[in-house]
């Protein structure tokens, strides 16, 4: 068992640090130059989102990427790669994905919808015709006499809050009706769900996402629909109670199928056994090319290990590579690795001291979200000079990422970072078919892997080594 050391912060000395603050300012300055110059990142970016495309877990083009993800690991020079074996779902969209208004004039309107991730079909390829239920938030079904919701389609019509400036936040904030929102409905007798698109883009584009069902509650078909249409419905069903939505979707659950997680690893020099673990996840939806989700991240990893090769740099710790499997739909790639580092470090002198995630697109970076102690996020702060030239001026407490959330059940626990670029459009490519190559900036990506690189760099130099 370890507990960090109770340091003071203010003196470098206290974390035995191997380099002046001097020596840190050139060697950042060394990892921009590098990526800005040399950069190999957007062309990876490239290969991974148009040879290989989509990487739904369970599909043939994830496989395809774990053994891309691998070959350029060795490439770039880990001292050992590996494929960590998991179990993933193996859920596919189908081909059909239609939902039609239809009004007793005779006339009719297509929707832009498009299934949400683990959904049933319907029946078949069989249709579902009926009247509609609107909705803002899943206590309001509870309310609802029994005629207003037995056999219809329930309409969830929460927008995102457009007064959170973090969209992180709205996401989260709106996220309980795509999750949760088939089995509230089924709940109450619906045939089935319509889920307005997270996003604060107004377009026609829907939006996909994990859902998931209740074990003890009838599953029902769940579609995402474009934020447009889903306000078009909303007035229509007002002005028109008896409208009707027919829906017919054709996606379908498989049994598991075994992928991994990719790993790469680096020996550390000084602590080899005192390991920082960084990555993002491989697989994406299937509608878009996952660029900024997560492709940004899974090359973001790989440049760090060129990167910090091509300065020179010699890394105290162990550093470890990883390419997660199933964050999208299960995010069984993160607790795998966690349960495997649980169990190195109850098995051998081995600690994990800290992750870092970059799974928030590919956009110009700002900054830092950190989940740690007082002390960590105190140190990290003192950075800020550091970090300056290059605009990175956020070092906040919140969430570090999906993906490394399962260390934080480790004695002791690390310290969690993520990258956190600007966030503003994120939500307007999430999930969606415009997730594509053309869409990411190549300045912006490089620009992330860099800032990326020297978070680890620092952490690597003066993060405290734990103590028996």
């Amino acid at each position: 068992m370890y507990l960090l050391c109770a340091v003071a912060f203010i003196s470098s000395a206290a974390f035995g640090q191997s380099t002046s603050e001097s020596t840190d300012s050139l060697n950042i300055r060394s990892l921009y130059d590098e990526v800005l110059l040399n950069g190999e990142a957007y062309e990876n970016l490239r290969t991974l989102t148009k040879d290989i495309g989509h990487r739904l877990s369970g599909s043939e083009s994830a496989g395809k990427a774990m053994v891309w993800g691998a070959e350029v690991m060795r490439l770039y020079g880990a001292d050992d790669v590996r494929i960590m074996p998991v179990m993933v779902p193996h859920w596919t969209r189908g081909n059909v994905a239609n939902a039609t208004a239809h009004w007793g004039n005779g006339e009719s309107k297509k929707l832009h919808v498009t299934a949400l991730g683990g959904s049933v079909g319907t029946r078949s390829n069989a249709e579902i015709i009926a009247n509609v239920t609107v909705v803002k938030r899943l206590s309001e079904l509870k309310e609802l006499p029994a005629h207003e919701t037995e056999g219809r389609i329930v309409l969830f019509n929460r927008p995102m809050d457009p007064v959170q400036i973090n969209t992180g936040s709205a996401y989260g904030g709106a996220y309980d009706q795509r999750g949760n929102g088939a089995s509230a409905a089924a709940d109450v007798g619906a045939s089935g769900a319509l889920v307005r698109s997270l996003t604060h883009a107004l377009d026609t584009l829907p939006h996909t996402g994990a859902m998931r069902y209740q074990d003890d509650i009838p599953k029902i078909p769940a579609a995402a629909i474009s934020t447009v249409d889903a306000a078009w419905l909303a007035k229509a069903v007002q002005a028109n109670p008896e409208l009707e939505i027919r829906l017919e979707m054709d996606c379908e659950a498989f049994e598991d199928v075994e992928q991994g997680n990719v790993i790469g690893t680096w020996y550390g020099t000084e602590l080899p056994d005192e390991i920082i673990t960084l990555g993002g996840h491989l697989d994406s939806w299937d509608i878009g090319e996952g660029a900024h989700d997560d492709g940004a991240g899974v090359v973001h990893t790989l440049e760090v290990l060129r990167l910090l090769k091509a300065i020179g740099y010699e890394p105290r710790r162990t550093l470890r590579f990883v390419l997660f499997i199933n964050e999208e739909n299960g995010n069984r790639g993160g607790i795998a690795y966690a349960e495997k580092a649980r169990q190195e470090m109850e098995e051998t002198d081995r600690v994990h001291i800290a992750a870092l995630e970059s799974d928030a697109g590919g956009f110009v970076p700002r900054g830092f979200r950190i989940d740690a102690s007082d002390d960590v996020t105190a140190l990290m702060r003192t950075w800020t000079d550091l970090f300056d030239p290059y605009n990175i001026h956020q070092f906040r407490r919140g969430g570090a990422g999906v993906d490394i959330s399962p260390l934080k059940e480790l004695t002791p626990r690390p310290t969690l970072v993520g990258l956190s670029p600007d966030g503003q459009r994120y939500f307007d490519f999430h999930h969606s078919a415009q997730d594509v190559f053309e869409n990411v900036h190549k300045r912006e990506l490089e620009l992330g892997a860099a800032t990326f690189a020297a978070a680890v760099l620092l952490l690597d130099q003066h993060l405290p080594s734990p103590t028996p």
